[in-house]
């Protein structure tokens, strides 16, 4: 009989797994609305190209404090409590929605707010990143981390179905709910956080200076390849076909859908990233992985192209919906390898780098295509982004050969431990 239990069936994970789950909610609930707003407001004075502008900021100031701190929140995530560092993060996701709610409530919204609540988010993300992502992997026995990891995915990407929805619906009640809403589930995260006993720390040797193991992190990126391709992949290709920047845009101006029609456009890649997720735990990968992450990465971009081309609400749903599904399988093999080729006493440096990389990807990936879309318009930025992320996968299956190879998640020099015999186990 296995002795070793399902993810579910330990309570620190239970917990863990709830707190994302509430505090993904919230936070997609708060970051819809607030592009909402930001390109909103904008309309009201200017047209589509200079609102688009508008949009790319957003992302911009979101990445700054992320690619700044990103030494800096390694470094924390490995020498202190991992539990508190989420806390800490989430403390701060929750006063963010206490001042927008309170600005909506008294009507008093501005661009220079949302602005710089954007980018407190983008401090909160970069400690809460790395901090949650090591945490994970001392929760759960070191052979069900794929599973975990598919079912931590599946917290997000139910976070990110519900949130841009719950978003949206709550928006057209009041511009406050949202926030107030929001406010309630990060209270509700933090209590979760609470309930996680004690988990292993690392072990460091004595001696290490905040610069040489904070840079650590970015050398064992630099120098393992298998993990510098995983995550650059990743970066580029999400960079040039994210089309979730402009989704105010062909929610207002192109599909005429509203801030309701935002939330399905919002939540339609999660849902297919949800269903993608729920097979992966069910039935985790064990071969070609390396390959399969190429291709999914590679109808990624083909599904963007085609939601780029659409101008018909179903077909742009369904385009996002495989978009997520695709995007969720390659993030899942991404995330099984970095976290089984990564030491524990690394995971959160390394972690900070692949946050760094992933907030590039999502973060600049908005002020890329904000920016873009006020040179040569939205709908051309999102299919030429499309186009441009197929073209990286050509380029990483033949710069980066480990990925190809990769067969399984588990290192080459890791065999899995023989079986005990009953008379070993006696001893």
């Amino acid at each position: 009989m296995n002795s070793i239990p399902e993810p579910f069936r330990i309570p620190a994970f239970r917990a863990y797994w709830s707190s994302r789950l509430a505090s993904t909610i919230a936070q997609l609930a708060m970051v819809i609305v607030i592009g909402w707003q930001v390109y909103d407001i904008s309309r009201q004075t200017m047209g589509v190209t200079a609102a688009s502008f508008r949009l790319g900021i957003i992302g911009l100031v979101q990445f700054i404090p992320l690619f700044l701190l990103t030494p800096v929140t390694g470094w924390v995530a490995d020498h202190v409590d991992r539990r508190w560092v989420a806390r800490g993060s989430v403390l701060l996701e929750l006063f963010c929605a206490a001042v927008l709610g309170g600005l909506a409530w008294g009507h008093s919204t501005s661009l220079l707010a949302l602005f710089a609540v954007a980018a407190l988010l983008g401090v909160a993300r970069g400690f809460a990143g790395p901090a949650f992502g090591a945490m994970a992997t001392n929760l759960v026995p070191r052979e069900q981390l794929p599973r975990a990891i598919a079912l931590s995915s599946i917290a997000w990407q139910t976070g990110a179905i519900a949130g841009p929805a719950l978003g949206g619906y709550l928006y057209a009640l009041s511009p406050s709910t949202p926030y107030v809403v929001s406010a309630g589930l990060f209270i509700f995260s933090l209590l979760m956080l609470m309930m996680i006993p004690p988990i292993p720390r690392a072990v460091h040797v004595g001696g290490e200076g905040f610069r040489s193991t904070a840079a650590a992190g970015i050398r064992y990126v630099r120098t393992n390849r298998l993990v510098l391709g995983a995550i650059s992949l990743d970066l580029f290709a999400v960079l040039l076909g994210g089309a979730t920047a402009m989704l105010p845009v062909f929610a207002r101006d192109v599909l005429h859908a509203g801030p309701e029609g935002l939330g399905h456009l919002r939540a339609a890649p999660a849902l297919g990233a949800t269903i993608s997720a729920a097979l992966l735990a069910a039935r985790p990968l064990k071969s070609d992985v390396g390959v399969k992450m190429l291709i999914a990465v590679a109808l990624f971009g083909g599904a963007t192209v085609v939601f780029g081309l659409s101008t018909s609400m179903p077909i742009s749903l369904v385009s996002l919906a495989f978009l997520g599904a695709a995007d969720m399988f390659s993030v899942n093999i991404r995330q099984s390898l970095i976290n089984l080729h990564t030491p524990n006493e690394m995971r959160g440096r390394v972690g900070a780098v692949s946050s760094l990389f992933i907030s590039a990807s999502n973060e600049l990936g908005e002020a890329e295509s904000g920016f873009l879309a006020a040179v040569i318009g939205p709908v051309t930025a999102v299919v030429a982004g499309g186009i441009g992320a197929v073209i990286v996968v050509l380029l990483w299956a033949w710069k980066f050969p480990e990925l190809r190879l990769a067969k399984g998640f588990e290192p080459p020099d890791i065999a899995p431990a023989p079986a005990q015999t009953p008379k070993e186990i006696a001893r």
